[in-house]
């Protein structure tokens, strides 16, 4: 004898979301700020929290895809993971939180939020674990942002961009990419991810360019003043301050521009047949990769790296999970090693010969530059872009990417408001400060 389903009732279910997320903010609004309360009031937060949560959970379980159709037209619209979590919240009072809800969240340090983005969290996973919704919404992350587009012109006329966090110059064919946080090692936080998905976007759409370099600049920092660096990976003091987002660094990270270096940029032309537009790309490491430096590498077709360099995923220390580094590191360098690393924290030299897993050439720091351009020259034929495709679709399915990335959504919000997590990067703020 089999048992009927289930009968779902989306408007019930919806009024009483709304209901429950309603109560939940009642109480909230009753208690002192986060950082104030008495273990008691913290543990009446956790419960009103969870009983909302759950009840998101079942509901996203139950309707993802109808929700997802329903925010995007059936998928006509091509919304970018923030402006699909803003539309969740004002479509579906009580499913995420809204911008306001969230304007107030981020003036304050992390110690004292409430951790909404959990809640965009469970929105996010859900519709990510949806093959059909979670492929749409990749394929929207990788179409230009409005900025690459309105720089474009520019861009093509003249081969320079200058932002905050980046100078982007196209020259002979190569479109130099060079990360120039000089104060703070090329720290990463939300103006880095947006100026370096601008980048990668101009770069990937401007035809006079053949393949791309992304090297760091030299720094103004005491410590490495005049050197070269590649990146000090997430910064954070900016996590500390609570101005690292999920929908704005987090997840923009990973489905942005991390996934354009692997699989190109998508055209806006619905009746394009070609594939995106791809091309190769050369990693130049000084100093050191940490952290989301080092996750970087493992997207690039050709890794370089000075003599004295090292690199390291201390995700352990800062309590985070490392992007798609998870994912990816095993795949690259073995499961061992990966453990080690991101488990364990272990630093690898640029010497050693575990680094030649990450690596494809060592050379003495001065002799840096002219390996940069002999790699730039070597992935400069005509066949290397439909090779790299090809590897890519081998090595990482776009479903795989899709089914870590749906985890990661919750896992990253959950760890990024976790108490040791917080106390680590309040403990590294008032150190730097």
């Amino acid at each position: 004898m089999t048992t009927a389903a289930p009968v779902r009732d989306l408007g019930a279910d919806r009024v009483r979301l709304t209901d429950v997320a309603a109560q939940t903010d009642r109480v909230l609004a009753a208690l002192p700020s986060p950082g104030r309360r008495t273990p008691g009031q913290r543990a009446e937060a956790a419960a009103a929290h969870d009983a909302a949560r759950r009840l998101r959970a079942r509901f996203m379980a139950a309707y993802a895809d109808h929700v997802y159709d329903e925010l995007t037209a059936g998928r006509t619209r091509h919304l970018r993971v923030d402006e699909l979590a803003e539309a969740a919240a004002d479509e579906f009072p009580g499913l995420a939180p809204t911008s306001g809800q969230l304007a107030r969240e981020r003036s304050r340090d992390q110690s004292d939020q409430e951790g909404l983005e959990i809640d965009q969290g469970i929105f996010l996973r859900a519709v990510l674990r949806s093959e059909r919704s979670g492929r749409h919404l990749m394929a929207a992350m990788l179409r230009p942002t409005a900025r690459a587009r309105r720089l474009l012109p520019e861009f093509r006329r003249t081969g320079v961009l200058v932002t905050e966090a980046v100078r982007l110059e196209r020259r002979d064919g190569v479109a130099r990419l060079t990360m120039c946080r000089q104060d703070n090692l090329n720290a990463e936080d939300e103006q880095q991810v947006d100026d370096m998905e601008t980048a990668v976007d101009l770069a990937l759409l401007d035809p006079a360019v053949r393949v791309g370099l992304v090297r760091g600049g030299e720094m103004s920092h005491p410590r490495y003043r005049g050197r070269r660096v590649f990146s000090a990976g997430i910064d954070l003091k900016a996590i500390s301050a609570g101005r690292i987002s999920l929908t704005g660094f987090l997840l923009r990270r990973e489905l942005g521009y991390l996934h354009k270096l692997v699989r190109g940029v998508a055209d806006d032309d619905p009746d394009r047949w070609l594939p995106p537009a791809q091309k190769p790309w050369v990693a130049a490491v000084d100093s050191f990769a940490i952290g989301g430096g080092c996750q970087l590498l493992l997207v690039f077709d050709h890794v370089l790296a000075a003599s004295d360099a090292y690199l390291s995923l201390p995700a352990a220390r800062e309590g985070i999970v490392p992007g798609a580094g998870n994912l990816r590191l095993g795949r690259i360098a073995g499961a061992r090693l990966s453990r080690q690393v991101i488990l364990g924290g272990r630093r690898i030299r640029a010497t050693e010969p575990d680094a030649r897993l990450l690596v494809d050439e060592v050379v003495a720091p001065e002799e840096m530059d002219e390996a940069v351009e002999r790699s730039l020259a070597a992935l400069s034929g005509d066949a290397v872009v439909a090779n790299r495709r090809m590897l890519n679709v081998a090595e990482e399915p776009l479903d795989a990417l899709r089914e870590y990335l749906a985890e990661f959504a919750l896992e990253q919000a959950l760890r990024i408001h976790a108490g040791d997590v917080i106390d680590k990067v309040g403990r590294f703020a008032g150190r730097s400060a």
